[in-house]
C-alpha cells in the first residue's frame, strides 16, 4: 500500500489545502468548511507543521470570521484592493458574469473551490505588499459578491474599469482610481 495510491489522493489534497489555508491564517471554521477535517485535526496540523520551526510565524485567529461589508469601503486603498480582488475572482472563475449579473461558481466544501480561492488570494498577494485584505476578508468578499445584497461590481462611468459598489449606498461613486485623480469630485 503506497501513499501515492489513488484512494489516498483525496485525503492528501484535503491535508494540503488545510495547510495552505493555515498559512493564509484562515480560521478553523473556514478550513473545516473547505476540507471537512475536524477541528482537532486542523489544530494538530498547525502544531505539527506551523507552530515550531516554521520560517514565518503563522498567527491563528480566534472568534468569528469578518461579516461587515463596510470594511471594503472604509478608505480608497481598501476599496481599490477589494476591486482588484473581485477582478481576480472573475478571472479565476470563482464568480461569473452572466447577462450583467454575478453568479457564484464556487461550492463550499469543494476542494477545487478551496484551491481556486487560495490561488486567487496568492495572486492578490503577488500584486500587493503590504496587503490590506486578509484571507478571511477575501473569503467574505466572495460570499458577499455571490449574495448580491450588500456588495456588487460594475463598470466605472469615468474609465470603464471594474469597481466595487456598495449596494446600500445612496449615491453612485467612481472607482478608486478616478476618485484619487480628482479628490474634490463627488458622484
Amino acid at each position: 500500500m503506497r501513499v501515492s495510491d489513488d484512494r489516498y489522493t483525496r485525503d492528501r489534497q484535503r491535508l494540503d489545502l488545510a495547510l495552505r489555508l493555515i498559512h493564509h491564517e484562515a480560521r478553523t471554521f473556514t478550513i473545516r468548511q473547505f476540507t471537512g477535517l475536524s477541528d482537532d485535526r486542523i489544530r494538530k496540523l498547525y502544531r505539527s507543521y506551523c507552530q515550531h520551526g516554521a520560517p514565518r510565524a503563522v498567527t491563528r485567529h480566534r472568534g468569528k470570521s469578518p461579516r461587515q461589508a463596510a470594511f471594503f469601503f472604509r478608505n480608497p486603498e481598501v476599496k481599490f484592493h477589494a476591486a482588484q480582488l473581485a477582478s481576480l475572482f472573475l478571472i479565476y472563475g470563482l464568480v461569473g458574469a452572466a447577462s450583467g449579473v454575478l453568479e457564484s461558481h464556487y461550492r463550499v466544501g469543494s476542494l477545487e473551490s478551496g484551491m481556486l480561492l487560495c490561488q486567487t488570494y496568492e495572486a492578490y498577494l503577488e500584486l500587493h505588499t503590504p496587503v490590506s485584505i486578509s484571507f478571511e476578508h477575501a473569503w467574505f468578499l466572495l460570499l458577499a459578491l455571490a449574495r448580491r445584497d450588500e456588495v456588487g461590481v460594475s463598470r466605472c462611468d469615468e474609465c470603464g474599469g471594474l469597481r466595487l459598489r456598495d449596494l446600500l449606498a445612496r449615491r453612485n461613486q467612481a472607482c478608486g482610481n478616478c476618485n484619487q485623480a480628482s479628490p474634490g469630485r463627488t458622484h
